[in-house]
């Protein structure tokens, strides 16, 4: 499923464009199709989010740990995504490394996406049909993490205001065809400004 996913949204990745890491003993793999973007500059944040977690959350990090079998940094619709049949967390590529975003913020998005997995370790199944009761649960973790992190306002302020909208809203379906145009678009026009 994850590999259909990639697929449609950025295409096939290129094998020379996969890099391999640990980060605080989690497996990473980063496939980097973005000339504009320094890998080590995603680890670097990776390994600031993450040790956010493992600092102000330490409960939640010791699951995440086990519960996933590794993070993929890759294009895609959202700023992550958890994908239960390979165990595996996503964090999208130009989030990452985005300056407009804090590292409390992807650390924010990890741990949601850990709460997703948490979730499937325990049995819960992720295509429930109260998808928004799973969304608000993911969220309060965020809220509980903004509440502690330093600079966590917005993580807070995103999370409290995701929770309040309608189930329809706070759990939306994406279109993955729609998507992966989007992402095309905004790949060629990076690629050109680099030009």
């Amino acid at each position: 499923m994850l590999a259909e996913l990639l697929r449609l949204f950025v295409g096939k990745p290129q094998a020379a464009a996969a890099t391999t890491h640990q980060v605080l003993g989690i497996p990473v793999v980063v496939y980097n199709t973005r000339p504009d973007i320094d890998t080590n500059a995603v680890i670097a944040r990776l390994e600031r989010s993450l040790a956010l977690i493992e600092r102000y959350v330490p409960h939640h990090f010791r699951h995440l740990k086990r519960d996933f079998a590794y993070i993929v940094v890759q294009r895609f619709a959202c700023r992550g995504a958890y994908f239960h049949a390979q165990r595996a967390c996503l964090a999208e590529l130009t989030f990452t490394v985005n300056p407009d975003f804090s590292d409390a913020e992807v650390a924010a998005t990890i741990l949601h996406e850990a709460m997703h997995a948490r979730l499937h370790a325990l049995g819960f199944p992720l295509e429930m049909d109260n998808r928004a009761r799973q969304e608000r649960f993911c969220r309060r973790a965020e809220i509980e993490f903004g509440m502690l992190v330093p600079g966590g306002e917005r993580v807070v302020e995103r999370a409290q205001w995701s929770s309040d909208l309608s189930d329809e809203e706070v759990a939306p379906e994406i279109d993955p065809r729609l998507a992966a145009q989007r992402i095309a678009e905004v790949d060629r026009a990076a690629t050109a400004r680099r030009i």
